[in-house]
């Protein structure tokens, strides 16, 4: 797997075959530092898009962005390890995908071995699918940049 780049898993497929999106990085920052980027709602504002998110399972929030609105939840929290939430309601008003988004940090050589699987797509989903395969490796740049510059 290329730690910058997108992996599709050609086993594990989604609900209607598409695989899940996966992608590696490997940060030179503590795993406490990236998940402090991954679960401060305002610095997953400045790598990704504004929102409400607490990180605590169960918790219902939305992605807002060009007057688009994506409800989520938080599905698993194991601090600074694991954090799993849905990536959209299903409906029209909630963001059309319903899909889970998860989140796994483990130490690595003194940084972060930071995974990111993006999972649940439908065959209905194909554009979204190819929108976020293309999209992710770009947020992932943000990302980085936001835990490096240490906000």
């Amino acid at each position: 797997m290329s730690r910058g780049g997108a992996e599709v898993r050609r086993t594990g497929r989604g609900r209607d075959g598409l695989p899940p999106l996966l992608f590696e990085r490997d940060l030179p920052h503590a795993p406490a530092k990236v998940w402090r980027a991954l679960t401060k709602s305002w610095l997953v504002e400045q790598w990704l898009m504004s929102n409400d998110l607490v990180p605590e399972v169960g918790h219902r929030f939305a992605f807002r962005a060009q007057g688009m609105i994506t409800r989520c939840a938080v599905l698993a929290l194991d601090e600074p390890r694991l954090l799993t939430y849905r990536w959209g309601d299903g409906t029209a008003a909630g963001g059309l995908l319903r899909s889970t988004v998860t989140w796994t940090l483990a130490a690595s050589g003194g940084g972060t071995a930071l995974r990111l699987e993006h999972a649940g797509f439908r065959s209905r989903d194909a554009s979204a699918y190819e929108a976020m395969r293309a999209g992710w490796p770009r947020v992932l740049d943000r990302l980085a940049e936001v835990v490096a510059e240490g906000r």
